[in-house]
């Protein structure tokens, strides 16, 4: 990344930075937090043009409502709490509840590989597509809260913030996640497969 020294800033900097006309400071939040945007956007909105379009409302609230940020949270918590609202609110408008596509992530393997390598490569591949397909099959809210841990790795105190839920209700459905997974790929796998 080209920010190298701006990337030090606090979020309480960045927020005056943008708040004091500075655009650029704007693109370091967006730089900062498009990861976890994408991430929540992605599990719950399927069609891509959608998923756009939902990115810049989320960065457009966020950018309009800035100066309402208090700091009780990391900013990129508050705009992670703006882009799950924002979904909700498309899927409730549209009274719709897709599930999003997982990008294609690629093992890449050194140059030779012997023959066991290869094949725990492999395996190690299906094992990770038949995870993803199945967490695709979750509900909104369960693909959310299962890639928000595991893979964004918030805390629970975060997802809280983020989806608006008490805590104590992030554990438990996170937990109810889990367990519908496991389920599912017990029921759909037998285990000599996996």
């Amino acid at each position: 990344m080209a920010f190298t020294s701006e990337n030090n800033y606090t979020d309480r900097q960045l927020v005056n930075r943008v708040l004091g006309g500075d655009a650029q400071a704007f693109v370091l939040i967006i730089k900062s937090t498009e990861g976890l945007i994408t991430q929540i956007i992605c599990r719950m909105i399927n069609s891509i043009e959608d998923r756009k379009d939902i990115t810049q409302d989320v960065y457009l609230k966020a950018y309009n409502s800035l100066k309402g940020f208090r700091y009780s949270a990391k900013l990129s918590t508050w705009i992670g709490q703006i882009a799950y609202n924002t979904c909700v609110n498309y899927l409730e408008k549209k009274k719709l509840v897709l599930p999003g596509e997982l990008p294609d992530n690629e093992t890449s393997a050194g140059n030779e590989l012997n023959e066991i390598e290869a094949e725990v490569i492999v395996t190690k591949k299906a094992l990770t597509t038949i995870l993803a397909a199945e967490i695709e099959k979750l509900s909104a809210l369960y693909k959310t809260l299962i890639v928000l841990y595991h893979q964004e790795e918030l805390s629970y105190a975060d997802i809280a913030q983020v989806t608006n839920l008490p805590e104590g209700t992030v554990k438990n459905y996170l937990f109810r996640a889990r367990k519908k997974l496991k389920e599912n790929i017990l029921a759909k796998y037998k285990k000599e497969e996996l």
